[in-house]
């Protein structure tokens, strides 16, 4: 069987209470908090059988927000309602919804922390 050769990513925080305070408001998500090595996570849902990666939150000397360097995607339902759902937590809109044919749509924004996400809606 072949893999998608992503399993895993981490996105950088300075705040995790904010940053957790704003996935949740924004894309629903719950969060798993745990230490790992000695640095504050907060795990993303997982399905083990399901597709796609899971990630975390990550506190720690060496996790630097920003927005360069890799650029996550995350599947949402409607660009345009977390859109506003992130506006509304004080994000910044870094590249508006853009139809990119047949797969569906992104944009882009910069989270709580500072960092560039994207979002990736399905054409149905």
């Amino acid at each position: 069987m072949t893999r998608n050769p992503i399993s895993y990513f981490e996105i950088p925080v300075t705040d995790m209470p904010r940053a957790m305070a704003f996935y949740s408001a924004v894309f629903g998500y719950s969060f798993e908090r745990e230490t790992i090595d000695g640095y504050d996570m907060a795990l993303f849902p997982a399905d083990p059988d399901g597709h796609g990666a899971s990630g975390a939150l990550a506190k720690g000397d060496v996790y630097v927000p920003s927005r360069n360097g890799t650029l996550p995607y995350l599947t949402v339902e409607s660009i345009e309602a977390t859109l506003a759902r992130a506006t509304a937590r004080n994000a910044t809109i870094l590249y508006p919804k853009k139809d990119i044919g047949a797969p569906g749509f992104v944009a882009e924004i910069e989270d709580s922390e500072g960092n560039r996400i994207a979002l990736f809606e399905r054409r149905d």
